[in-house]
């Protein structure tokens, strides 16, 4: 009989661990500006959330951008994003308890985002989060980003978790359907859309005081 430790639990980091999607629409926002665009980051967020921000900022260019221009503005909204979240930065609400609660009960725990290391650090090493995964899985580690389901695949592959054993807990529509095209669940997290715009979640929370490790074994 399969136990908790046959399992896998896989966050996303950005809108799940933390709620910072308003902080990067407005890094979003200010490129924009610079670049005389009047495109609204908070709804472009809301389609393509989890996205890589160069593949996020090919879509609002009216012509074709060279890729090491396309970097050099996602490096710029990195910075911003950086500046406007600095003092900010917080994990989301019941967070710690949950993977402590959850490592306890026997999940294997991994995470799974779009981020380059450097931001990974920038907030699960500033929160003192690193310690309650199991295995860390961003952008340096995967040939492409969601919504392919590479993120979540390797992750299950490094925890050496079956993907119909893994779990995952996204914020974001494309991050949904990155959990289904690698064969796994999903739970979501109602922080950057409304709880509506999801497909098909085990279950929608606002935050981690909403749920518990054993909910994720009965859903």
């Amino acid at each position: 009989m399969a136990t908790a430790s046959d399992y896998a639990l896989i966050f996303d980091m950005d809108g799940v661990l933390i709620d910072n999607t308003a902080y990067q629409a407005r890094a979003f926002q200010l490129l924009f500006r610079e670049h005389d665009l009047t495109t609204n980051a908070r709804r472009l967020l809301e389609r393509l959330n989890g996205m890589p921000a160069t593949n996020i900022l090919k879509t609002v260019f009216r012509h074709t951008v060279p890729e090491k221009d396309l970097k050099k503005y996602a490096d710029q909204r990195e910075f911003l994003y950086r500046v406007l979240y600095w003092n900010k930065r917080r994990e989301a609400a019941g967070l710690t308890n949950f993977l402590t609660a959850a490592r306890l009960a026997g999940f294997k725990i991994g995470l799974g985002t779009a981020s380059p290391p450097e931001t990974i650090e920038y907030i699960i090493d500033h929160l003192n989060l690193r310690h309650l995964f199991d295995t860390i899985t961003g952008k340096a580690d995967v040939e492409r980003g969601k919504p392919h389901a590479d993120t979540f695949t390797v992750a299950a592959k490094q925890l050496k978790v079956a993907p119909e054993r893994c779990i995952v807990f996204e914020d974001a529509v494309l991050g949904e359907q990155s959990a289904y095209k690698a064969g796994m669940r999903c739970v979501c997290l109602s922080t950057s859309v409304k709880a509506s715009k999801f497909q098909n979640p085990m279950k929608v929370i606002k935050d981690f005081t909403e749920i518990t490790p054993r909910m994720c074994w009965i859903l």
